[in-house]
């Protein structure tokens, strides 16, 4: 009852529209406008009707369906507007939607018809006009409502067959395919074939999706041959978007042309037609294999219908040739920026991949690196789906998969040998494309992650055979190796590397220092680069331990020289080594892959490395022309990419001259010492803490680095001793230092051998000692007592010598940081209570009340109590303790006597009384060594036992002041300052009758030299050098900080410092330098403390301040008024 009801409200709506469009069916310049506004109002109710749920019954939609018939049969189609036309169209598509299911199989065709025939621009006398884009969007649309597939829920009728909707697709199907109506289905596509390359972005959309239903479902299967090579031509400028004035075509433009040319090839070339009709044949058994006595299937014993072609062997090597052609020239879809594109040309690759396996074995290697490229897609999408694909056909039946499996790892091998010659050819893009296809292969042996596909082992041992024993690597690698050429970094000297200062900055801070970055020389491109070191790893990670072999191949070559093959080498071994063990450098942590063969690999490969660390003065023979490798044939000729000028021999026959640039460059010690370093962290990363006992043979290696004056050396060293500290689980790099300083000091010591000596030994030393800090006191005794056993084996060595020294110098200064809570006593002179500061104006008044009570005698201090009484009891000791047994007395205890020294003073001790001998050694470096290692002891011993020491040193530290080195001159003066501070009671005489005499010669000897010297400051009051790096300005520095130490520690002699006050005034100076400026305020600051009235009077003097007697000392030529008011706080 309800449905009837709705029936008739449904009937009243349409009939509103429908009778007054009947009335102006006939169309007249008048009557157009009211048709195009009720077709419009027609369209609107239907589309109403279809979003409300409501179902048009079929008298419904022939009561609907015969204003438009009438519209069409009393106007000729070419005098239609094209508005009316494309709205009755419109209204005609929303009534094909619901009357598909009832329509007859004449009416279909005649609807169809009708749209083709517009589409076409032809009428029923064979002519007609070309249609506007939007009447033809509406007829397409019309088309696509007749020819697409139904699903059952749509069924208006609500009946439950299932099979109702496949029944009446087959009905229109099979109409379609009949001869007779074959002709206009053609048209119908050659025409949608031009409509899908408009510009008109809807026109093209809808005619793809009709072009993709005709030719999945309605053209006769002997039929596609004929119209495959036009369908693939056209949709391939559609998809390449050679008319697009942007250069790519839309992303669903794309996949839509894909689609339509993946329904055409699996249609006419597919295995299953082919096998049927017997243009292939299949192998499933040896029976198979024999040749065929019986005529092939089709060939004269059935006529061909109309516009067939059959399918022959013959007919389909040249299909399958054009057709790798045409799916060749659709490689550049694989860079288009959208996913919907990309997503489209993976489902292209797999289904023809799959359905052609037989028919088109050629296309299936790029059928295949289409999907590998794709799974290397930065879009998730794209690559999810590539890889589902990939894995998909891989464990799919065994007859695709023992097809594809060959195939994937054919194209592996290809790819790592074709890539030399796109290397030598700067051919970054390229390099790069086949660095993602090996990685995209690699990874498929694995699940993956995000990926729920299992893995498949077959393509780990397929690797595996390749990267083994009998995968021929000394042929593709050796080609491979010249091409992996690096650069060699700048070399920046630096007496500290930056490395070695960031570590002695907070030995304890743990650091996460990368391994520097490498430059090829045959790739630019950064990506590119990354995708090589990714390539790498992913095979070492797929071959699993099989890859070892070629590891270990790379390992010698890398170790046979020094070279650029032996660098390329060592980089190899490193990255395939980095995949075999799952370790990724500069990230966090992953999971290892051990094994017992992998281990004693790494443990074998760290103690060559360490063993070969000394080998980098070996002189690599010159590359010959012959070639090493009796396999390499023509074949494997490379193609080198040459920039630069091109020689030309003047005389015919001269051989041109070896040019000394290329036998330098030949050799790379800095980059093989770095990827030397690289394989060791990588080892320590793979052994964990079993890599432990491997520091006795490769800690020195890292240390020797560290201290390298090279940058990169440096850094690479810093980055493996992190990335040890790491694999081993020390917190720091002190920790592992100090755990395993006895295998650091054994390395030393054996390269302080005579069979063995390396004169940067002593430059590992110091730095260790650095590095651990306070906690190699306990270790420092060895360390001491190996530098004297080498000094007295080689004392003729200046630059072991000066190692040596520095290094016992390092163990004084943490023997002085670690005594900190301990220092002895010092006793020296007390210091001098800091004066009242007094003002100007005051200090006459002062005066008079002194000069007037000079004189004044002191009144004694009343006695708290008389002395007539005995301060002790009567009677004496003696007679009280007469006959009391004698006890014995405990020992008392003398307060006054020294302390015993501790452990460190008297290591100190040794280390200053056998040092001593050397501050009169011949290289002025060693003596100025002595005299800084004799001022960092000061403040550890005590005075027994320091200045006996002094006193026997004494005469030969007076001598190094006349030194002709500065800075042995300098580090005399920063000794005598040490020991001011120190031991001012000691040092009274000798500063005011030893070192002041000598500095006051020094001083004029030195204004002497300034007045002639060319870097001298210019001008009639100028004081000085402008460099704070000249010799003279080094000494003025350390004069008057040792002057300034004196003061502080020395008592002061009023005449020697009235001569101080008076010669250093010139350093207040504002011309001077600001270092001086600064040192010399800090040593009038120390004079006020002991005499403030003689600074004061000195410095007010010089600026004039002052009248009668002392107007001498006027020197207008001094600007010093602001540092003498900052030092008298004025």
């Amino acid at each position: 009852m309800e449905d009837a009801k709705t029936n008739q409200s449904t009937f009243q709506r349409l009939k509103v529209v429908c009778v007054p469009l009947l009335g102006n069916s006939l169309l007249t310049p008048t009557s157009v406008p009211t048709a195009l506004s009720l077709l419009s109002q027609l369209r609107d109710t239907l589309r109403h009707l279809q979003a409300s749920g409501d179902k048009l019954s079929p008298q419904s939609v022939s009561y609907v369906f015969f204003p438009l018939s009438t519209i069409l049969r009393r106007n000729e189609l070419s005098t239609i507007p094209d508005q009316v036309l494309e709205r009755l169209l419109e209204v005609l598509a929303l009534l094909c939607d619901v009357w598909w299911w009832t329509m007859d199989v004449t009416a279909w065709e005649q609807v169809f018809m009708l749209c083709s025939a517009i589409l076409g621009g032809v009428d029923r006398k064979g002519k007609g006009k070309d249609r506007d884009e939007e009447t033809k969007v509406a007829a397409t649309s019309c088309l696509w409502a007749l020819l697409r597939a139904r699903d059952p829920s749509e069924d208006p009728s609500n009946s439950h067959a299932s099979d109702r909707a496949d029944k009446v697709m087959a009905t229109f199907k099979g109409h379609a395919q009949t001869p007779k109506f074959m002709p206009v289905l053609g048209q119908t596509l050659d025409t949608l074939l031009v409509t899908a390359e408009s510009p008109n972005l809807s026109l093209q959309r809808i005619s793809l999706k009709v072009l993709s239903v005709i030719a999945s479902e309605y053209l006769p299967d002997s039929f596609v041959p004929s119209v495959l090579p036009g369908m693939v031509s056209r949709m391939s400028k559609v998809a390449l978007g050679t008319k697009a004035s942007k250069g790519w075509a839309n992303g669903e433009i794309v996949s839509a042309a894909l689609l339509v040319i993946q329904h055409a090839i699996t249609r006419a070339v597919g295995d299953s037609i082919c096998l049927r009709e017997g243009a292939v044949k299949d192998v499933e058994n040896l029976e198979d294999l024999l040749p065929d006595s019986n005529p092939s299937e089709g060939e004269g014993s059935v006529p061909l219908p109309p516009y067939a072609t059959q399918r022959t062997g013959s007919w389909l090597r040249a299909t399958a040739s054009q057709l790798h052609i045409a799916v060749n020239a659709l490689s550049p879809l694989l860079k288009h920026p959208t996913p919907t594109a990309l997503i489209g040309l993976a489902g292209f690759s797999a289904t023809v991949l799959f359905t052609t396996t037989l028919t088109m074995p050629q296309s299936q290697p790029l059928l295949l690196s289409f999907l590998l490229s794709l799974k290397a897609s930065t879009f998730d999408r794209v690559s999810e789906h590539a890889d589902s694909s990939l894995r998909a056909a891989l464990t799919s039946s065994p007859h695709t998969r023992h097809r594809i499996l060959p195939v994937l790892l054919q194209i592996s091998r290809v790819n790592l040998a074709a890539l030399p010659r796109l290397l030598l050819s700067h051919a970054d893009s390229q390099v790069e494309h086949i660095a993602g296809i090996l990685q995209s292969v690699c990874s498929l042996a694995t699940s993956g992650e995000g990926f729920p596909s299992p893995g498949i082992p077959a393509i780990s041992s397929g690797v595996g055979k390749l990267l083994g024993p009998h995968g021929g690597v000394e042929k593709w690698g050796w080609s491979l190796l010249p091409t992996l050429e690096f650069v060699s970094p700048p070399v920046v000297v630096t007496p500290a590397s930056a490395a070695q200062l960031m570590l002695e900055n907070d030995p304890s801070a743990p650091l996460d220092t990368p391994f520097p970055a490498l430059t090829f020389r045959y790739v630019s491109s950064h990506s590119a680069k990354e995708a090589l070191e990714r390539m790498f790893r992913a095979l070492g990670a797929t071959a699993g331990e099989e890859c070892l072999f070629s590891v270990e191949w790379f390992v010698d070559i890398g170790l046979s020289g020094r070279g650029k093959r032996a660098v390329a080498a060592l980089w190899c071994a490193c990255r395939l080594l980095e995949g075999v063990g799952n370790v990724t450098p500069n990230t966090a942590p992953s999971t290892i892959r051990r094994s017992k063969r992998l281990e004693k690999f790494a443990r074998d490969l760290a103690r060559r490395i360490g063993e070969s660390w000394d080998d980098i003065d070996v002189e690599d023979p010159l590359p010959t022309t012959t070639n090493p490798n009796p396999d390499a044939g023509d074949d494997n000729l490379l193609v080198e990419h040459v920039q630069g000028l091109v020689s030309i021999r003047g005389v015919s026959g001269a051989e041109p001259p070896a040019s000394s640039a290329s036998v330098h460059t030949a050799v790379q010690p800095m980059l093989h010492r770095g990827l030397s370093l690289q394989i060791l962290a990588v080892s320590a990363a793979i052994l964990d803490s079993r890599f432990l006992p491997l520091l006795l043979h490769t800690l020195y290696p890292v240390l020797h680095g560290i201290v390298s004056d090279l940058s990169f050396v440096s850094t690479s060293a810093l980055a493996a001793l992190n990335s040890i500290t790491n694999s081993t689980s020390y917190a720091t790099a002190a920790n592992l230092l100090l755990s395993n300083f006895d295998y650091a000091l054994d390395a030393v010591s054996r390269r302080l051998s005579r069979r063995w000596l390396d004169v940067d030994a002593t430059k590992v030393l110091a730095v260790l000692v650095r590095l651990v800090g306070r906690d190699v006191v306990r270790k420092a005794g060895d360390v001491v007592e190996e530098c004297f056993d080498r000094l007295d084996e080689y004392h003729g060595y200046e630059v072991i010598v000066d190692g040596l020294l520095e290094v016992l110098r390092e163990v004084v200064k943490v023997i002085e940081e670690d005594d900190d809570d301990n220092q002895p006593s010092k006793r020296s002179r007390a210091a001098a209570p800091q004066a009242k500061v007094v003002h100007d104006s005051e200090h006459l008044d002062a005066f008079v009340e002194w000069f007037t009570h000079q004189h004044d005698e002191e009144t004694p201090a009343e006695p708290i109590r008389d002395s007539s009484y005995p301060r002790e009891p009567w009677g004496t000791k003696a007679e009280d303790n007469a006959g009391a047994p004698e006890s014995p007395q405990p020992p008392t205890e003398d307060h006054l006597a020294d302390p015993a020294p501790t452990p460190s003073q008297a290591l100190t001790q040794q280390i200053v009384s056998r040092s001593l001998y050397f501050l009169t050694h011949g290289a002025p470096q060693i003596r100025a060594r002595i005299l800084l290692l004799l001022a960092n002891a000061v403040p550890v011993l005590s005075e027994s036992a320091l200045l006996p020491s002094v006193h026997q040193a004494w005469p030969f530290v007076l001598n190094r002041l006349s030194d002709s080195e500065t800075f042995v001159v300098s580090a005399a003066a920063t000794f005598i300052a040490a020991l001011a501070s120190h031991v001012g009671d000691f040092m009274y005489r000798r500063i005011w009758d030893d070192v002041w005499p000598r500095f006051r010669q020094l001083l004029v000897r030195l204004d002497r030299a300034d007045a002639q010297s060319a870097l001298a400051r210019r001008g009639g009051a100028a004081v000085g050098t402008e460099s704070a790096y000249t010799h003279s300005h080094r000494l003025y520095k350390a004069i008057i900080q040792t002057m300034a130490a004196a003061a502080r520690g020395v008592e002061a002699q009023d005449a020697t410092n009235w001569e101080v006050i008076v010669l250093f005034r010139r350093f207040l100076h504002r011309q001077a330098h600001e270092e001086l400026q600064a040192c010399a305020r800090e040593l009038y600051t120390a004079l006020c403390k002991n005499n403030q009235d003689a600074v004061w009077l000195g410095l007010a003097a010089t600026l004039g301040w002052v009248e009668g007697p002392m107007v001498f000392l006027h020197e207008p030529k001094w600007e010093i008024e602001e540092n003498a008011r900052m030092i008298l706080q004025m």
